[in-house]
């Protein structure tokens, strides 16, 4: 309660910059950035670009807000801004909006809040969501196992995962990984597959990223699954320097490298746009929690921009029926304690730190 009080002064305190900047131009669809830009080729980008293509085709005007730092109080701020210019949905990618909107969605009943990539929680962990305010999850496990899957079908055997921070959606992403790779070799019948695992612990290309990177690759991983928004950009440079191959995370990465051969996404254009045009025909889910699968279309390879030789559109297509028609279970992050896990007489999997 302590911490949500000062956060109400903090807010206070902020009101007349807000007030000031609400005179120029109305916004009443508006975005605040999670780390990163609205060009991060990842999930920002993705989500920015579903808020855009829906207002210009539906003559809404739009804007973003990139927040100076990284805690609750300055997400709370620039949301306070997005309110005072005339937003009047709200839109945030990525869990660490969770305690923000929580406080939001109280503040402001008026305004509606779309929260990607989580659910509204009181930093303790409670959950609730306002009628004001919707939580939008994915089945990482889902799109990282078709990854897992469509790597072994096209021939590699010598896998590594590089994620970024060990939160919920970068472990299940990592997870069905695994799990999909093991099951194309069950179908191929054959074994001795192998995964290097890590956590960089941040979402930033750096050249330790690029180092690690460079050194899987001439020990012989064949294709690394980069989850990690930017931790790609060093994953792929190193790809480029070593001959070997990449496969990208939440919005199709294709273009970033000639390295990349497939990315697993996640529907967050698309998922933004749904929420939006319910929203205008007043039908918006307040109060509810939407995990988005593949039998609403929430994961995918983007196969139109593959790079695959051997993996086809027939494969995919089966493999995603299966999917949809809940025939494979797939493990995720509160199923097992952590990669190593699940290891099988199949493949092994290696934690590196």
């Amino acid at each position: 309660m302590k911490k949500l009080v000062s956060l109400f002064l903090v807010l206070a305190l902020a009101l007349p910059f807000a007030m000031a900047f609400a005179e120029g131009n109305v916004y009443e669809l508006a975005m605040v950035t999670d780390i990163g830009t609205i060009d991060d080729k990842s999930f920002n980008q993705g989500t920015w670009e579903g808020i855009k293509e829906y207002a210009e085709a539906n003559g809404k005007t739009y804007n973003y807000y990139q927040p100076n730092g990284q805690s609750t109080e300055i997400y709370l701020e620039y949301m306070q801004q997005a309110v005072e210019a005339g937003a009047k949905v709200v839109v945030t990618p990525g869990f660490l909006f969770e305690e923000a909107v929580y406080i939001a969605q109280q503040m402001y009943p008026d305004v509606y809040f779309v929260l990607i990539d989580g659910n509204p929680h009181d930093g303790s962990y409670n959950y609730h969501t306002e009628p004001n305010a919707v939580g939008i999850t994915y089945a990482e496990e889902q799109s990282g196992f078709l990854a897992g899957y469509a790597a072994v079908k096209e021939g590699y055997t010598k896998l590594g995962f590089m994620g970024g921070m060990a939160v919920p959606a970068v472990i299940r992403f990592g997870y069905g990984f695994v799990q999909g790779a093991e099951y194309a070799a069950k179908e191929l019948g054959i074994s001795g597959l192998e995964c290097r695992y890590h956590y960089t612990g941040g979402f930033e290309a750096t050249p330790e990223v690029q180092t690690m990177a460079a050194s899987w690759f001439s020990d012989g991983v064949e294709v690394i699954f980069a989850c990690g928004g930017p931790v790609g950009n060093s994953v792929m440079a190193a790809a480029e320097a070593g001959g070997g191959k990449v496969i990208g995370v939440d919005v199709d990465q294709y273009a970033e490298s000639e390295t990349v051969i497939t990315s697993a996404a996640k529907g967050l254009a698309e998922s933004v746009q749904q929420m939006l045009d319910a929203y205008y025909k007043g039908e918006f889910p307040g109060g509810e929690s939407i995990n988005l699968d593949a039998a609403r279309d929430g994961v995918q390879l983007p196969m139109e921009n593959s790079r695959f030789e051997k993996f086809t559109q027939e494969d995919y297509d089966a493999i995603y029926k299966k999917l949809v028609d809940n025939e494979i279970a797939i493990k995720g992050d509160k199923d097992v304690n952590d990669a190593s896990e699940l290891a099988s007489e199949i493949i092994s999997v290696t934690l590196v730190d």
